[in-house]
């Protein structure tokens, strides 16, 4: 373990770290940053300990923070001191908290995928918003949801805005990355239903003969699904639009669907 103050913007670590908020960067070098106490705490729980602890040196005494720094110093990483300003700097968040850290990307291949652990998974096809991945990892955590699966170009599962919208269930739920056709040839190789939001052919949502394990999908924010991803489907539901918009947003459309498979098979 070492612990350092850096005091320097030019100090070159400042720029590491920095670039970890640069997906072709982050993606070289498998490793992205998340910011917060809780957040931190969270991943420690889950058996995620960053391999760098980034500290500010004006930081409020806390037992967890304590725990985090014995944690991190027991597993060999490395602690750095700095400024509010330099640490700013580092996550690109003006309103900075007072630690954050480097963590390790996770296996993110549906073989590390155990579709025994839950009924319920979110699945999302082409979900380009940071924030909408993020809210859809929080939502899998709240409804008991084994994880989330990224087919084909998704935004970032690691980046900064990604896992701070997350609010830690980037570090509780399993996270899988495939195209559309990797991904239909590992479901069906074993169990499981295929249930999609949409506006063709669909029975209403409320209702719905789910089953157990459902993979719950939901297409791409403006374009929603292709219709051979939808032909694909065991089950096509709808949610009723009474006022003047003609869809949901994905992550909420995501959230209101794993609730109503939730209800449907805990009456089971």
């Amino acid at each position: 373990m070492t612990r350092r103050t850096i005091t320097g913007f030019s100090n070159p670590t400042v720029k590491a770290l920095r670039q970890l908020r640069d997906k072709k960067h982050r993606r070289r070098e498998r490793r992205f940053l998340a910011e917060g106490l809780r957040l931190l705490t969270d991943a420690r729980e889950c058996g995620h300990i960053p391999e760098i602890l980034v500290l500010s040196d004006r930081r409020d005494a806390h037992p967890l923070l304590d725990v985090l720094e014995h944690d991190v110093e027991a597993a060999g990483g490395e602690i750095i001191e700095t400024s509010p300003d330099i640490l700013s700097k580092i996550t690109g968040k003006e309103n900075v908290q007072s630690v954050a850290g480097v963590f390790a990307e996770f296996d993110t291949s549906l073989a590390a995928i155990d579709r025994t652990r839950s009924d319920i998974w979110l699945v999302a096809q082409a979900l380009r918003d940071p924030g909408n991945l993020g809210t859809m990892l929080r939502t899998a955590d709240a409804v008991g949801a084994g994880g989330l699966i990224l087919i084909d170009d998704c935004a970032d599962p690691f980046s900064v805005e990604a896992v701070r919208a997350s609010m830690g269930a980037i570090f509780t739920q399993s996270l899988a990355q495939a195209s559309w056709e990797e991904f239909v040839l590992w479901l069906r190789a074993g169990e499981g239903q295929l249930a999609a939001a949409s506006l063709r052919d669909a029975v209403p949502y409320r209702g719905a003969a789910y089953a157990a394990p459902c993979f719950v999908l939901v297409g791409n924010e403006s374009r929603g699904l292709p219709d051979e991803y939808e032909d694909a489907c065991d089950l096509r539901v709808t949610m009723p639009m009474k006022g003047r918009a003609d869809s949901l947003n994905a992550a909420v459309a995501a959230a209101v669907l794993a609730y109503e498979v939730l209800a449907q098979l805990d009456t089971r």
